[in-house]
């Protein structure tokens, strides 16, 4: 997890301005004199605000932070005004977990409001939220959020000095057909059963079972990756009990020391988020153990508990999508792949359009797009290169295809580094050499071609190491490992990379 790759220290910057503006929000909170229970709700809307909000654009992102209590300010009141009247709250809770997830088809913004909907509500229950409190947490919300965002958007802006791609998008479809829908509904009966056994373990904690299972959905657009996230939660939350018992409860909820903890557990969410779950709710478990501390009600029984309704929460996910309208991972896998490769042509194309003269192209941006879309690659295909995956040949499929991308990302980030070299020369070779790449993306996305790709090889095309002309080299190297890709990819007699 450390040492993984952070271009451009994008993780480094993300987790100190959460721990900045988390801290601010919470500090400023305790100075306008609110409760300790209106603190703890403003510093989860700043984190969530802070977490959650992946618009592209600046603009994008502060119009979504402002939305963020139309969606939250309603469902407080709800969650609030129904507490003692279970069934209700039941029912008014899963029809938020829905909604939630089915707003996931607008993108980030449509993500964004759907997770702090139903954390909102998570949060009262965590709480215990009286009608009597909304206008302090109104006031605590409004206050974390507009502390938050000065962080954010005025103070520590690295946003408006790096291009940021977009990121990636769920697949198309109309009704059942598109995996958003399919996930509402996966989502929605996965988190009743977990509800219904969680409220048989805790008539108090029941609602972790619920947070468990909904997180577990969260980024994930297949079987097999809501499989493996919800194998790293179990994970991650039982390695956090056991340091929890040695770290978090002999502080006994001591201001001081227990507000570091939660600062450090802050920063590894941000840090790990986009690397590791496991690591990532480690520090979740840690977190809401040193929450618990400072309110009185830590000890060891509560962290076991905690474990139980985790285990429960990623029983209902995994019921849900093996039952319920299973979206197939081999179908998902080859989706982004082919995304993928579309944008190592769009980037070629760029650099080379560059090289000839033409001053508003740009592979930049396609560059930051393609390294988002061999995230979601490498999410997609996480559960065949699981440790525990018994397929080995598929395994071994699926590791020489992330190999190989990542080749094509090495190669294109060198092609557009030497694009933006002002004193780069122009060949005449350049054209052939990205039409060539071109027909190798048409090939491997378009099953029709793929034995033209198996059959043409550019066997007159100079040796990278003897080409004196370097973008000529990143684009022959390129050109190979497309054309590699296709037994992994289009071999005729292979089984399906992932089982459907």
């Amino acid at each position: 997890m450390f040492a993984a790759p952070d271009p451009g220290r994008l993780r480094l910057r993300a987790a100190t301005r959460a721990v900045l503006g988390i801290g601010g929000a919470v500090g400023v909170t305790g100075l306008a004199g609110h409760s300790l229970t209106a603190a703890v709700t403003g510093g989860l809307a700043a984190l969530l605000a802070l977490f959650t909000v992946t618009d592209a654009a600046v603009r994008g992102q502060l119009i979504t932070t402002a939305l963020l209590p139309a969606a939250g300010f309603p469902v407080l009141a709800l969650a609030a005004l129904l507490h003692d009247h279970p069934f209700a709250r039941d029912l008014v809770f899963l029809a938020i977990v829905g909604a939630g997830v089915y707003a996931r088809r607008w993108g980030p913004r449509g993500h964004a409001l759907g997770v702090f909907a139903f954390m909102t509500f998570f949060v009262t229950q965590f709480l215990h939220t009286a009608p009597g409190q909304l206008p302090e947490l109104y006031a605590a919300v409004g206050l974390s959020l507009l502390t938050c965002s000065t962080v954010r958007f005025g103070a520590w802006c690295y946003e408006r000095r790096i291009a940021l791609p977009a990121p990636p998008t769920y697949q198309e479809g109309r009704g059942l057909a598109r995996t958003t829908t399919r996930q509402a509904v996966q989502a929605t009966l996965g988190c009743a059963v977990a509800l219904v056994i969680g409220q048989g373990l805790s008539g108090e904690r029941w609602y972790w079972a619920v947070g468990a299972t909904w997180w577990i959905f969260v980024n994930t657009a297949s079987r097999g990756e809501t499989l493996v996230r919800g194998f790293r939660r179990v994970l991650g939350t039982l390695i956090g009990i056991a340091v929890g018992l040695v770290v978090v409860i002999p502080l006994k909820g001591a201001p001081g020391p227990t507000a570091a903890l939660v600062a450090v557990c802050v920063f590894g969410i941000f840090y790990t988020a986009a690397v590791s779950y496991t690591w990532m709710m480690l520090s979740v478990t840690l977190l809401a153990g040193g929450l618990y501390g400072l309110l009185g009600v830590l000890d060891p029984a509560l962290l076991a508990l905690r474990m139980l309704e985790t285990g429960v929460g990623a029983l209902g996910a995994v019921l849900a999508v093996l039952l319920v309208l299973p979206v197939t991972t081999h179908a998902t896998t080859d989706a982004w792949i082919a995304r993928a490769l579309r944008c190592v042509h769009a980037c070629t194309a760029e650099a080379a359009a560059r090289l000839s003269g033409t001053p508003d192209a740009d592979p930049a941006p396609h560059v930051a797009q393609l390294e988002a879309l061999l995230g979601r690659v490498r999410l997609s295909l996480a559960p065949l290169v699981h440790p525990l995956s018994p397929l080995r040949a598929r395994k071994a499929r699926a590791r020489q295809v992330l190999a190989l991308l990542d080749d094509c990302a090495r190669e294109v980030r060198g092609l557009a580094s030497v694009a933006a070299d002002p004193e780069a020369s122009h060949d005449a070779r350049l054209a052939a050499a990205c039409w060539r790449v071109e027909a190798a993306v048409e090939a491997l996305t378009t099953p029709e071609a793929a034995r033209e790709l198996t059959t043409a090889a550019p066997a007159d095309a100079p040796h990278p190491a003897t080409d004196p002309i370097p973008a000529l080299a990143h684009l022959h190297q390129l050109e190979k490992a497309l054309i590699e890709l296709a037994h992994p990819l289009r071999s005729p007699t292979r089984a399906p990379l992932i089982g459907a």
